[in-house]
């Protein structure tokens, strides 16, 4: 009877060769050079089991191979690759191949985040058609949902790397210029129409250095542990291109298994003591629930040197109960480290000094939110912990900006603008709304916030976009898909929008508020539909949402007839609308 394969044992952290932080001119020298070390990367299954093992010696092989093979198709430099981002080796091959190719790879979402089949292949087609991307690229796993998303398609390829065609020989040697396009970061959540964040080889590289050198510190024997999406900006760049510019290994497990098996994060930490590893407060607050206020017995966090907290709003609470229950198993809260970035910058642009843990200040809520004005919060009021997120990255700058584009003293709250080597070239496709964006090398973040100290402090969002749980949630669409698929919802009849939670309270996520005009007058009617709203979000979106009704023409336009979503907020907040039911 033939043995069992035995399961192969994950990538040294050791890589043998001279620690670099970043400091190459391009991605393609930087896995030439982490080649040449030991490490890679480590995939696991839902059990905790070494499934594959990728070093980048092979990966880099690879790679290469998969390159000439994309330019078999008659791709040609420049051209767009979409790339279903699964947390597996193919993705690593496919991606850093496209790089090597001279194409630019633009990752793709995975269904997790929806909840109906056809509203996840008509966002695969709504990206597809901005990168104008002319081959996809997809796994066994979910090769039959692309390819049904992409029927109809004029595209050169569509389906598996295995499914490439031969090449006659390597790909040509090329050195890209570093404002050429390296890859396109699509946003997560949208449904309506994707901006796709177009990132150079030059901002990527200064980014990566800039984490490695200055943000995180990175040093030989640090070893990451991740299971943030790749599609994510924080994913693909803190967890994938970060290691391999860097050398150092990093050990994956999927999202799906992340969220069925939250405390395997934290059992691959101590199997392989790894030091760093990053996730919004979501993974943090999925593991505390998991462990039921108590550490696993025999747990060892005391490699972790690096807690980062991104993508979304830090929750203090929940990294204060996180870090009392890991207390135990060695976790130091002195490793906690947020951050601050987004796609715009390749992906980060401040982190908090390391050490420094979770440093918070206590604000009003309404004050904040109504007045924009920074105030601690006096006993009694409604009041939420603020982080402080660092300073800017060397080479970077912040500014916060008034309602007149004038710069703010610190301490008041406005516009965050930022500035250095990292920002984004365009949003692919979209000159309007990239000069919206930027302007005399400064971009507009979206975001709101004040500086302290020179540390910036994030307080929410000047624009629309709505976060959540890392993911990107526009209004309209929440709104086109209401007015869409319930009946007594007419259009432009809707509004969307976020508020902040209360400390004081049982919630600690940002809640989304849908507002909607309504005839009905019976109190069943009226239940009856807010029921079949949320059902709605639920299907479409895979959001639990909070329904308010109005009356019709109640909700508030701007002076060119536009919706008003800011003026919705504050009536909602005043208590003007049907909240239904306590």
């Amino acid at each position: 009877m033939q043995a069992p394969n035995p399961i192969p044992a994950p990538a040294p952290t050791a890589s043998g060769i001279t620690f670099r932080p970043a400091d190459f001119a391009t991605f393609a020298e930087a896995l030439d050079y982490a080649a040449a070390g030991a490490t890679g990367f480590t995939y696991y299954n839902t059990r905790g089991e070494v499934a594959e093992v990728l070093p980048y010696a092979r990966l880099a092989d690879e790679a290469r191979g998969v390159a000439a093979r994309l330019l078999a198709l008659g791709l040609r430099r420049g051209d767009r690759v979409a790339i279903l981002a699964e947390t597996n080796a193919d993705f690593a091959r496919a991606f850093a191949g496209a790089m090597i190719a001279g194409l630019a790879p633009a990752p793709l979402p995975l269904p997790v985040a929806f909840g109906a089949r056809e509203a996840y292949s008509d966002q695969l087609r709504r990206i597809v058609a901005v990168a104008g991307a002319r081959a996809v690229i997809a796994g066994a796993e979910y090769g039959d949902w692309v390819a049904e998303a992409m029927a109809g398609a004029p595209l050169l390829f569509c389906g598996r790397v295995a499914e490439l065609p031969q090449a006659a020989g390597a790909p040509p040697e090329f050195a890209p210029a570093p404002d050429d396009i390296a890859y396109l970061q699509f946003s997560s959540g949208t449904t309506g129409s994707p901006k796709g964040v177009a990132v150079t080889h030059r901002s990527m590289m200064a980014n990566l250095h800039g984490i490695a050198a200055h943000g995180l510190k990175l040093r030989e024997g640090d070893r990451g542990v991740s299971w943030l999406p790749l599609y994510h900006d924080m994913g693909l760049v803190g967890c994938f291109l970060t290691p391999i510019a860097t050398q150092f290994s990093a050990d994956y497990i999927e999202t799906k298994d992340f969220i069925r098996r939250p405390l395997l994060w934290l059992e691959l930490i101590d199997r392989n003591r790894a030091t760093v590893t990053f996730g919004p407060t979501l993974g943090y607050d999925l593991a505390l629930r998991r462990a039921k206020g108590r550490a696993p017995e025999g747990l060892d966090l005391s490699s972790w040197r690096v807690a980062g907290i991104g993508a979304d709003m830090v929750k203090a609470p929940i990294i204060r109960a996180f870090a009392e229950c890991f207390a135990e198993a060695g976790f130091n809260p002195a490793a906690f480290t947020p951050s601050y970035g987004m796609a715009e910058t390749t992906l980060a642009l401040s982190f908090a000094p390391l050490g420094q843990g979770l440093r918070t200040e206590r604000l009003a809520l309404d004050a904040l939110e109504r007045d924009m004005i920074a105030r601690p919060a006096a006993p009694g009021e409604k009041a939420r912990d603020f982080a402080f997120c660092g300073p800017a990255l060397p080479g970077h700058a912040i500014e916060i900006r008034g309602e007149d584009g004038a710069p703010l003293p610190e301490g008041a709250v406005g516009r965050i603008f930022a500035s250095g080597p990292s920002l984004m070239r365009e949003y692919f496709g979209d000159p309007e709304t990239t000069a919206a964006a930027l302007s005399d090398g400064w971009l507009d973040t979206g975001d709101l916030g004040y500086l302290r100290e020179g540390q910036i402090v994030i307080t929410g969002r000047a624009k629309d976009l709505m976060i959540v749980n890392g993911r990107n949630i526009w209004p309209q669409d929440l709104e086109w898909s209401v007015e869409r698929m319930v009946e007594h919802v007419r259009a432009g009849g809707t509004a969307a929008f976020s508020v902040l939670p209360d400390d004081g309270g049982a919630k600690t996520e940002e809640e989304i508020v849908l507002v909607a005009e309504c005839r009905l007058r019976e109190p069943e009617e009226r239940e009856a539909l807010r029921a079949e709203i949320r059902a709605a979000l639920r299907e479409a979106h895979g959001l639990e949402t909070r329904v308010a009704l109005a009356k019709n023409g109640a909700l508030p336009s701007t002076s060119s007839g536009k919706l008003s979503r800011a003026k919705a907020r504050l009536m909602f907040l005043d208590g003007e609308f049907d909240l239904g039911p306590a």
